[in-house]
């Protein structure tokens, strides 16, 4: 366990450096699979950019999941929920976002996840261009990243209705491209990049504010003008991208 806290410390540390602009104050979170039962995640109210070993907390999967599927459940029982979840009593709660982080950690092949509010990124999340941002692609570094699309999901509440919300869009998307997105959407609040490393979630989410940065650009332009889906396919099947995205942890 003690190098998986290390792990995400390092990388909670990076995605909130102040010079990237991803999340200030007690914005976004992160999290690690532990084993099939536990998982870390960070502490409600903490800062990614100053994270120690008193602002993670170890979580129980099994009455997080139970919160998706419940009906009619108050925020005192979610809450509640939250706490009865801690591996120890004496922890900090969890994040409120910690059930999508449950959910995404139990998907197969998603060890890490990482959750920030970028500002270039909430500039087109907040905008009428969000849905041309999440499933049109501008470069080939954007496909090799970030995927041929991103999911797209809905403004709802933060806690279980973005949980919700959040599997119905990665389902959606399994569905389609059958495989697991790179990078989730949040209108009007932020992004997501689910991994099976560290490296891949910085990769995934520096590629996608440099896609924002680039969208946004263009847009002065005239543009953005965007990949045809040919192309797009193309770039995705390639081998010598699929070893690339290997080298670069995705």
């Amino acid at each position: 366990m003690s190098q998986m806290l290390e792990q995400l410390i390092a990388l909670s540390r990076e995605l909130g450096r102040e010079d990237r602009k991803l999340a200030i104050l007690g914005e976004g979170n992160t999290s690690c699979r532990l084993s099939d039962q536990t998982f870390l995640v960070k502490a409600s109210g903490s800062s990614l950019g100053s994270m120690t070993a008193d602002d993670v907390t170890e979580c129980r999967f099994a009455p997080l999941l139970q919160l998706l599927d419940r009906d009619a459940i108050s925020d005192d029982e979610i809450t509640q929920t939250l706490l009865a979840s801690r591996v120890s009593e004496h922890a900090r709660r969890p994040s409120t976002e910690a059930v999508f982080h449950a959910y995404l950690l139990s998907l197969p092949g998603v060890q890490w996840v990482g959750h920030t509010h970028p500002i270039m990124v909430n500039g087109i999340l907040c905008s009428p261009r969000a849905g041309d941002f999440a499933t049109k692609r501008m470069f080939p570094d954007e496909i090799v990243c970030c995927g041929k699309q991103s999911v797209l999901v809905p403004y709802v509440d933060p806690g279980v209705p973005l949980a919700r919300a959040i599997r119905t869009g990665v389902q959606d998307h399994q569905r389609k491209f059958a495989g697991l997105p790179r990078i989730i959407l949040l209108t009007n609040h932020g992004l997501i990049a689910p991994s099976s490393s560290p490296t891949g979630v910085m990769t995934a989410m520096q590629m996608a504010v440099k896609a924002a940065e680039i969208f946004n650009l263009a847009a002065l332009h005239g543009g953005p003008v965007f990949l045809d889906q040919t192309g797009v396919n193309r770039i995705e099947s390639r081998d010598d991208e699929q070893y690339r995205r290997q080298q670069l942890g995705i």
